[in-house]
């Protein structure tokens, strides 16, 4: 395991690696942003404000996502503490940028769908920010495949992993997951006619269902029923999910053409 980025190699600054990677994921969603940003027209200033929304509410509910993990309150920490040095989930962070950005539009009046803009960036930036994870936290549970990593006595008890066991890349599989959703949309669904903002519900709809599977081999503690915290939590969004695309498909909602003529009805019978 590689804490510091001096670990990793050594002529590079002891900053902490886990940062460093997701600093550079944000930098390759920036990019990623303002390239579909511009090939969509996006002008609107305010666009701005939903990014910030995004983030925002990204870096508080990663943190408030795994605060309450005791029943026990004293064995929890304090709020502030828990802001500034408690462990982070990618699930709440994820949630808390879908909660920033829908706040951000009340607060600014944006009247669109934005969901398209963010989803190949929100892809690109897991894949990049999931290897910070790799070379710093448990890879996951023993296996006996060829392809599991092997810690040696420092990185297994820092990591709390067993010594000399072959365990699930439990984050590679993550990177490819990620990497292979970034090319389906950047390649293939930005290109099709559907309805505004559902590419992105389309991209966690699917790390949802991948996310509950991979946990099974990825070490986290077990809450109740042999179910992880996160399973726990996706047992209750993917029927949610499921449940709003399967209603987009049936009333013909989910194609860009029948989506953008229901809501010029609307617009005129307000108008009206």
């Amino acid at each position: 395991m590689f804490p510091t980025l001096s670990d990793l190699v050594r002529w590079l600054p002891p900053v902490d690696t886990h940062s460093v990677f997701v600093a550079l994921g944000l930098a390759a969603a920036g990019l990623v942003f303002l390239i579909e940003k511009r090939r969509r027209g996006v002008t609107d200033h305010r666009i701005a404000y939903l990014v910030l929304g995004a983030l925002v509410g990204a870096a508080v509910l990663s943190r408030l996502g795994t605060w309450a993990q005791h029943l026990d309150p004293a064995q929890n920490l304090s709020l502030i503490e828990q802001l500034s040095r408690g462990n982070a989930s990618m699930l709440s962070a994820l949630v808390g940028a879908w909660l920033g950005v829908h706040i951000a539009k009340r607060l600014c009046g944006y009247p669109e769908r934005s969901g398209d803009l963010f989803a190949p960036a929100v892809a690109l930036a897991m894949a990049v920010g999931r290897i910070g994870c790799l070379l710093t936290e448990q890879p996951g549970t023993p296996t006996g495949a060829s392809w599991g990593i092997v810690l040696d006595a420092e990185a297994a008890a820092r990591t709390g992993s067993p010594a000399g066991v072959p365990l699930h890349p439990s984050f590679v599989y993550e990177i490819v997951f990620h990497l292979v959703a970034f090319a389906v949309l950047w390649f293939w669904l930005r290109h099709r006619p559907i309805a505004a903002g559902e590419t992105l519900t389309l991209y966690i709809a699917a790390y949802a269902v991948f996310r509950f599977a991979v946990e099974f081999v990825r070490g986290n503690e077990v809450a109740w029923m042999g179910l992880t915290r996160p399973q726990l939590f996706l047992l209750v969004t993917i029927p949610l999910l499921a449940a709003r695309m399967i209603w987009m498909l049936r009333t013909g909602r989910f194609r860009a053409e029948v989506a953008t003529r229901d809501e010029r009805k609307v617009r005129d019978g307000q108008h009206a």
